[in-house]
């Protein structure tokens, strides 16, 4: 039980990074950004790059953020500069990177086979691949949490806040929503790409196409995490994506070993994900039924 349950939760806690970044740009700002399908493996692509170019790992990470960044950024200019659709933004910023991430790999796939990678450290300290994997991932999630959760009490992430819960208060506090679109979009994607950093790390290569899906595989996690945990706070709803993602590891693991097929996984996910965003309207549903039966009896 324990060789699949480690495995899992590690898993789950590198991909929560992803998800924190999908929770900022749908829950914070109220945007559907698919640039994250890009910037995924544009993290991991940037990262696996500098490895095999005899760069540092703290390099590695550092660039493969930037460039996340970057791309979120793109993505945020394209909304409000240009006033393209959010949604019509993200597919763009996700084809072109498509062949970005084929440049800066110079393929479509660069293995990190012989590699030091941020895993490589667990074999000198005794660690299991497993044991490894879950270290570094609750460390990156904890540490994450902790600097998301600071960055949004301050006086730009609450003005943040204020601009994806009513940007015409905002805009007549003073705040510049447009920057802060475009700030959101840029840490939502800076995350993402560390996320793919990791995970990339992890799997032992980086992949032009390792990023299909994801936005289902984040929107999961967030929407499992908010029905199962709760939404009271802040802090509470951060706790909730990071569980979110751990809880729909775990799902997809019990489903594997139930015996579904590997190809349906990605059908599976979106039969989940709209379950759960139709969960609100059911129990309405469910509460009126009940009020119905109650006056009647």
């Amino acid at each position: 039980m324990l060789d699949l349950l480690i495995p899992t939760i590690a898993q789950g806690l590198l991909w929560s990074l992803l998800a924190l970044g999908v929770y900022i740009t749908f829950r914070v700002l109220d945007i559907a950004d698919l640039s994250v399908e890009g910037t995924f493996p544009l993290g991991a692509a940037v990262a696996a790059t500098c490895i095999t170019s005899g760069h540092s790992l703290v390099t590695a990470f550092v660039l493969a953020v930037l460039a996340g960044c970057v791309a979120g950024a793109v993505t945020g200019l394209l909304t409000t500069k240009l006033k393209i659709p959010a949604l019509l933004s993200g597919i763009l910023t996700m084809i072109g990177l498509y062949s970005i991430n084929l440049r800066v790999m110079g393929r479509a796939n660069l293995s990190l086979l012989g590699q030091t990678t941020i895993y490589s450290w667990g074999a000198s300290a005794g660690l299991t691949e497993a044991q490894t994997t879950l270290a570094v991932g609750l460390i990156a999630a904890l540490l994450v949490v902790a600097v998301v959760y600071w960055f949004f009490g301050t006086e730009i992430g609450l003005a943040l806040r204020a601009t994806g819960y009513n940007p015409q208060m905002s805009r007549a506090q003073g705040v510049n929503t447009d920057s802060m679109v475009i700030l959101g979009l840029l840490l939502s994607n800076g995350l993402v790409a560390l996320s793919g950093a990791l995970v990339g790390q992890s799997n032992g290569f980086a992949d032009a196409g390792m990023g299909v899906g994801t936005i289902v595989i984040g929107l999961a996690s967030v929407i499992i995490g908010e029905v199962l945990f709760g939404t009271r706070s802040f802090k509470n709803c951060l706790i909730s994506v990071v569980l979110g993602s751990i809880v729909y590891r775990l799902v997809i693991a019990i489903v594997l070993e139930l015996g579904m097929p590997p190809n349906d996984l990605k059908l599976f996910t979106a039969i989940l994900v709209a379950i759960a965003l139709s969960l609100p309207l059911i129990q309405s549903k469910l509460r009126a039924a009940s009020r119905l039966t109650g006056r009647a009896s």
